[in-house]
């Protein structure tokens, strides 16, 4: 077989192949051969029929099989002998084909482009320290109790921080349009909900009072039938409540699943929760550290096939989270283009590792598994269910597996770093960057 490969980019190649005819003659005898043993031709008893008869109404089915299967198979022999790694499939091109000659055909694909640095030798990484405050318990407390907000009717007007049961209808030039009408409609004063000066509209409004307001639409709303436009809202408040939050009592504390009913023992388990928060969040503020140095030192082309398939699955979990929110398709149209930028860094992050795990020999260790998927568990109400459900559900082990395997590769990549501690408040570290992953 003969093989010459040139290149076409930086990763592109351009593979032409010439599959000897003497091969190709074997495979089409071989198969022609072993279809003579089922079909029935009339006058002919099973298997006894001439080949030159089978071939003369088989031949050309039997051809086309014969040189997809050479094709798919001496394309894999030509990439293993030339050492390629092809990132994707191959557009196949085949030549004129025809009995007695060589099987020619060309393979254009993109291969695994090279990683030149395994290391971030030199590289500052911050990494945040921190601890969990009386205040930031509180806080936390406090967002728990409005969580637990019991709403009371009231007689006087409305205030920010009030919920309002209101009915509203909005028209453009008089005609009602689709999606501008409500009933019983939900709306926290203050919450900046509905469109800019609507909420604001309503604050002083009793129960059973109408109002009217006249609102302009954003110039890039969602919704380009309306955007820019003016609209006329007829409003009708049905009911005024006021917020009543649960002090922390024992009763509180019982909700959460304090047994004792103490709420300094509500306390301590927040803390120790914010503290595993705090925790996760100093990690992931280092990884993302890690893989920003990592990927600024190496800069290649990303395979399109690649790129396609990662932005083809963000688009997927974006279309399904639309959906388990109640948003039709239709009204929120996923583009792809959208997505484009974090495919690229996805995938390249991942290239990354992938070269690392192999060249180091990394192996996930059992251990640190059940170590996490442990600590995951504690804040179950039945820990060792949890436990189980990961080591009987292979697909969640991989999970944490893949998840231990990066920090092994993180950790391998910090020994080359140097590591500086940098006092950070909590509140500060909850409200960190987005994760590169």
């Amino acid at each position: 077989m003969q093989v010459s490969v040139e290149a076409t980019g930086n990763i592109g190649r351009r593979m032409t192949v010439a599959v000897p005819s003497e091969r190709f003659e074997k495979e089409f005898s071989e198969r022609l051969k072993r279809l003579s043993r089922t079909v029935r031709f009339p006058g002919f008893r099973p298997g006894k029929a001439p080949l030159k008869m089978i071939e003369a109404q088989y031949g050309e089915k039997v051809m086309q099989e014969v040189v997809s299967e050479l094709i798919r198979s001496s394309f894999y022999e030509a990439v293993t002998d030339q050492g390629l790694s092809p990132a994707g499939g191959p557009r196949i091109e085949p030549k004129a084909l025809g009995r007695g000659q060589d099987l020619e055909y060309t393979a254009e694909f993109e291969i695994y482009p090279s990683i030149a640095r395994l290391d971030i030798t030199g590289a500052t990484i911050e990494r945040p320290v921190c601890s969990v405050q009386p205040e930031d318990v509180e806080r936390t407390l406090e967002i728990m109790r409005k969580q637990r907000t019991v709403w009371r009717p009231v007689e006087r007007p409305g205030q920010v921080g009030d919920r309002l049961s209101i009915d509203f209808e909005g028209r453009l030039d008089g005609v009602a349009f689709e999606g501008g009408q409500a009933r019983n409609f939900s709306l926290v004063l203050g919450g900046d909900v509905l469109i800019d000066g609507f909420e604001r509209g309503l604050i002083g409004a009793r129960a059973g009072e109408e109002r009217t307001l006249n609102l302009d639409f954003p110039a890039d709303y969602r919704n380009q039938q309306l955007a820019g436009k003016t609209a006329e809202f007829q409003v009708k408040v049905n009911r005024v409540e006021e917020p009543e939050l649960p002090e922390v009592d024992g009763d509180f504390a019982r909700q959460f699943g304090i047994g004792d009913g103490n709420a300094d023992s509500l306390r301590a388990e927040v803390r120790a929760n914010l503290e595993q928060e705090m925790e996760e969040r100093v990690r992931a503020a280092v990884r993302d550290q890690v893989f920003k140095a990592i990927m600024e030192l190496n800069r290649f082309e990303i395979p399109k096939a690649l790129q396609d398939a990662e932005v083809e699955r963000l688009v997927q979990q974006r279309r399904a989270a639309l959906q388990s929110q109640g948003i039709p398709l239709e009204k929120a149209p996923v583009d792809p283009i959208l997505f484009l930028d974090e495919a690229r860094q996805r995938v390249a992050l991942g290239l990354i590792l992938a070269e690392i795990v192999k060249q180091r020999g990394l192996k996930v260790a059992p251990e640190r598994v059940r170590a996490r998927i442990e600590k995951l568990a504690a804040s179950y109400e039945s820990p060792q269910e949890f436990i189980q459900w990961h080591y009987t559900q292979p697909e969640r082990l991989a999970q944490v597996e893949s998840t231990v395997l990066e920090e092994q590769a993180v950790e391998l990549l910090l020994q080359g770093a140097q590591v500086v501690d940098k006092p950070t408040g909590f509140q500060e570290l909850m409200q960190g960057n987005k994760p590169l992953t």
